[in-house]
């Protein structure tokens, strides 16, 4: 790209060394100045393609990291000086690839060179035999071809490096199976704890279950499996409420309570099965119930009027 402006300005620039060399003055500060001018002449040859170069080493790098500015790294930390951390860094897995990397790289595009320059080799052998003009051509058709090469070679090598560090990063700053055990337990709670909340919600709902049984109107149950506990105020409430209910231990639970003080108990498996999957805690019971309870309700209550009649 900038060849030809390179080869027209360091004509210009230093042509002077072989036309009039004899003029050139080297006495005092004449050395100084035309070694500053040499110097600058130089860097203005070069800048363009170092500034290209720098610029895509950049953009590179801005690809594949994202900007973060930070001052941390400038603090001292005595611990980059442990030698058996440095150690590990030179002679570990990052380090040992890192070698084999730059290993890789000289052979490949040093062999790239070799195999783009090999068809040529018959003209530089003849280069000697050329003039200024034909060596300066040979010599820019060779070097075009060495950089087209290497720089195919360095671009396989970027992508191949660009995946591994890729999925080094991402192995590096994976979580372990007991990290990732501890954030579970951060974010959704300890199991243990949560079921030791659980156990104890249940001991309360249990305890609040049976000191509303003596207030029930009656227990429906089947002999030892489910039990559930209904309230009903004529006049006062709609339809019966579950006040208990429960299934083997605490049904049993239920009817001992309930015989304790005195609360009917009258066993109806199928409905004591219906109820304790339909009617929740609290609530009362589906209308499709309506029927069959008010049946036992009414039951129980003419035994209750029948009871008092024979008491007076």
């Amino acid at each position: 790209m900038f060849a030809g402006t390179a080869a027209r300005r360091f004509t210009a620039d230093f042509l002077m060394f072989l036309e009039n060399p004899a003029q050139l003055s080297i006495d005092g500060g004449s050395a100084a100045v035309l070694f500053n001018k040499s110097v600058f002449a130089l860097f203005g040859l070069l800048a363009p393609a170092t500034g290209l170069l720098l610029l895509a080493a950049l953009g590179g790098h801005l690809v594949q990291n994202r900007p973060n500015l930070s001052l941390e790294r400038l603090k001292p930390d005595i611990t980059k000086l442990s030698l058996v951390k440095g150690f590990k860094r030179l002679f570990g897995l990052d380090g040992a690839v890192n070698i084999l990397k730059g290993v890789l790289k000289i052979l490949l595009v040093g062999t790239a060179a070799v195999l783009a320059v090999w068809p040529d080799r018959a003209r530089l052998a003849t280069a000697l035999d050329m003039t200024p003009a034909g060596v300066a051509g040979l010599a820019l058709a060779l070097v075009g071809k060495v950089l087209i090469a290497s720089l195919i070679v360095l671009a396989a090598l970027a992508l191949a490096d660009y995946i591994y560090q890729r999925q080094r990063f991402f192995a590096r700053h994976r979580m372990t199976r007991q990290e990732l055990k501890d954030e579970v337990k951060q974010s959704e709670g300890d199991p243990q704890v949560k079921a030791r909340i659980r156990q104890i919600r249940l001991e309360r709902s249990q305890r609040r279950m049976i000191a509303a049984i003596p207030h029930a109107t009656l227990v429906i149950a089947n002999p030892t499996h489910y039990a559930v506990a209904l309230k009903y105020e004529s006049g006062k409430m709609g339809a019966p409420v579950c006040v208990a209910k429960g299934v083997d231990h605490l049904a049993l639970t239920i009817r001992k309570v309930a015989e304790e003080h005195g609360v009917p108990v009258v066993e109806n498996p199928p409905l004591a099965r219906a109820l304790h999957a339909a009617v929740e805690l609290d609530r009362k019971i589906p209308a499709e119930h309506y029927k069959a309870v008010a049946q036992i309700i009414g039951y129980v209550l003419k035994l209750a009027d029948r009871s008092k009649f024979w008491r007076r």
